[in-house]
């Protein structure tokens, strides 16, 4: 099974009228301010998914800070989800800074069939996520319903981006500490977290994280993923293009020529996120 564990996708209204919602919310200013940043719809991934022979994808969130734009791409994920029967698969997003709000929103989406929570971004969404009482409530509800959090991870070092934010492994080193017990996803590799798996205390603390390659090809050489592999297990890697800003195809060809084994291949590339998803 080929799954592509994160993807972003809009409905065609908020698509055609991008310019009147950039001051609305400061993480859609900060991903989609220019006109060149891609935004796609559902169908379209749909599209793409049968060009790729991709089974599955996951759409997220972009960690909206305004509660009605949130509210608005949430029922449009899960609608999407719904009509896919099955390829398609929602996490809702939510600002841990709304406090109770965060909490009644996702219980809302999970009850309609969320599939997990995310993606969090923690800079533009302005919120600590190194602070237990503010993530509590959210992981909580996550742990509860076994749904795994994704959130955005940055590298401390290296070139700019736009999103690319301050979500940097001393952050998400904090976060993972505080909720051992949930289920996690670092976007992006992690920041780079993988490579300080290699000190015990952080490997061992790392035992429910997963790492997806979202953006990848723009960030690291392809032995990225050998290297992950080797570091934690590559049944903790997940791939993931971050469709429509990278290509699901050329993602994939990245992926396939790595020197992993026929076994890691499998659960890299869908078997990790169909165990983690329940699509098995």
């Amino acid at each position: 099974m080929r799954v592509d564990a994160h993807t972003h996708v809009f409905p065609t209204w908020l698509r055609d009228q991008r310019a009147g919602h950039l001051e609305r919310d400061t993480t859609f200013a900060a991903l989609y301010a220019s006109p060149k940043a891609r935004m796609s719809t559902s169908e379209e991934l749909l599209e793409s998914m049968d060009r790729a022979d991709v089974d599955a994808s996951v759409m997220a969130g972009i960690g909206w800070t305004d509660i009605d734009l949130a509210r608005s791409v949430n029922d449009y994920l899960l609608k999407a989800a719904t009509d896919s029967h099955g390829r398609l698969l929602a996490f809702c997003s939510v600002n841990p800074a709304w406090g109770t709000a965060a909490v009644v929103e996702a219980q809302r989406c999970i009850e309609a069939g969320a599939a997990g929570i995310g993606e969090l971004h923690p800079d533009s969404q302005g919120f600590d996520l190194s602070d237990k009482t503010t993530m509590a409530p959210l992981m909580e509800i996550a742990e509860r319903s076994q749904l795994p959090v994704l959130v955005h991870a940055s590298e401390p070092v290296g070139h700019a981006y736009d999103g690319k934010g301050n979500t940097t492994p001393r952050l998400l080193w904090d976060f993972v500490q505080n909720f051992p017990t949930n289920v996690i996803i670092l976007a992006h590799w992690g920041g780079g977290l993988p490579f300080y798996s290699l000190m015990p205390e952080v490997g061992r603390a790392l035992e429910n994280v997963y790492f997806d390659s979202a953006a990848s090809p723009f960030l690291y050489r392809p032995s990225v993923y050998a290297t992950v592999a080797g570091l934690v297990g590559a049944e903790r890697v997940l791939w993931a293009s971050d469709f429509p800003l990278l290509d699901q195809q050329r993602s994939l060809d990245e992926f396939a020529g790595q020197p992993l084994t026929e076994e890691e291949h499998r659960l890299i590339e869908g078997g990790n996120a169909a165990r983690l998803l329940g699509l098995e």
